[in-house]
């Protein structure tokens, strides 16, 4: 599929259409330092014969996307905690999304979100609520999280391995440290899918593992909008029951927090989406989909200005 782009203020999103026209508008949202290259084909290929069209974007600071000005944020950890002027905020990566929705030429849509991919989908649909069908999330944290909350739901060795670890040079080094992340992260419970991985990190020509300092602006991004209890789309969130980064108290307290929420805990199944519970995947986020028959009115006026 060929990329392309549209404008938030000062910053180019790229996004990718994978077909399905005429089918339920469907936006897939992925996590820190990876790119829209990392939703495999074949969970695509399955939620576009789930009736879906499907489309996927970079994040701000990530794959394709343009880069915002270099600044140092340290890394991805300290990020989370430190008290200083952000590069940028949530509401601004919620509303790169809704761009993409824009240039889509979709009124609404369901959002799929995985890990960061799940918060900034919260975010859109607090922000943009009436641009929202429905909300599905895997192993994300819940929006409004306080870094105390943070402390209790990050397993931080694997996310000090990965902040600390060296991106050999060449985009050969920046696949072979991409693989091995993605099978430190890996279901124990399920076969690791090495070529998948191999294929993804290929296709991602700008490796996101290799610049912490745009890993360390998205992690600081701020959020001062609506609390989860005022969400309204309904919620289904997905979380492995043997994550190594996240632990199950982020899901829990996700599902707790929104109105309408139901929780699917996933046994042997860590911080990815495991090739063998696509088809779950697919058919839940159908159910989930088919739950909410027709989309929400648009009101007026007009959603917040973008920055």
């Amino acid at each position: 599929m060929a990329t392309r782009h549209t404008e938030n203020g000062p910053m180019t999103i790229a996004y990718e259409d994978h077909g399905g026209r005429g089918g339920d508008p469907l936006l897939l949202i992925m996590g820190l330092a990876v790119t829209r290259f990392w939703w495999p084909p074949g969970l695509i290929g399955m939620l576009i014969a789930h009736g879906f069209h499907v489309a996927t974007y970079d994040h701000r600071d990530s794959g394709e996307s343009s880069r915002w000005p270099e600044e140092k944020h340290g890394n991805p950890i300290t990020s989370l905690f430190r008290k200083r002027p952000a590069a940028y905020t949530a509401e601004d990566l919620a509303d790169d999304g809704a761009a993409v929705l824009d240039a889509l030429g979709w009124d609404s849509a369901h959002l799929f979100g995985h890990s960061m991919g799940g918060l900034v989908a919260q975010h859109i649909a607090l922000r943009h609520p009436e641009r929202v069908r429905t909300l599905t999330t895997s192993a994300a944290v819940p929006s409004g999280a306080r870094s105390r909350d943070l402390i209790r739901y990050i397993r931080p060795g694997v996310l000090v391995s990965m902040a600390s670890r060296r991106v050999p040079d060449g985009p050969e080094g920046a696949v072979t440290a991409a693989v091995e992340i993605a099978r430190r992260l890996a279901s124990p419970g399920h076969a690791f899918d090495e070529e998948g991985a191999r294929n993804s990190a290929e296709r991602d020509r700008v490796s996101g593992f290799r610049d912490r300092h745009a890993q360390a602006r998205q992690t600081g991004a701020r959020w001062s909008g609506p609390a989860l209890s005022e969400l309204r789309a309904p919620l289904l969130a997905f979380h492995g029951e043997a994550d190594p980064l996240l632990r199950l108290g982020a899901a829990r307290d996700l599902a707790a927090a929104a109105p309408d929420a139901q929780l699917i805990l996933l046994p042997g199944v860590g911080h990815d989406l495991p090739k063998a519970l696509w088809p779950r995947y697919a058919s839940a986020v159908r159910g989930h989909a088919d739950r909410r028959a027709s989309p929400p009115r648009r009101p007026m006026p007009s959603p917040p200005a973008r920055r």
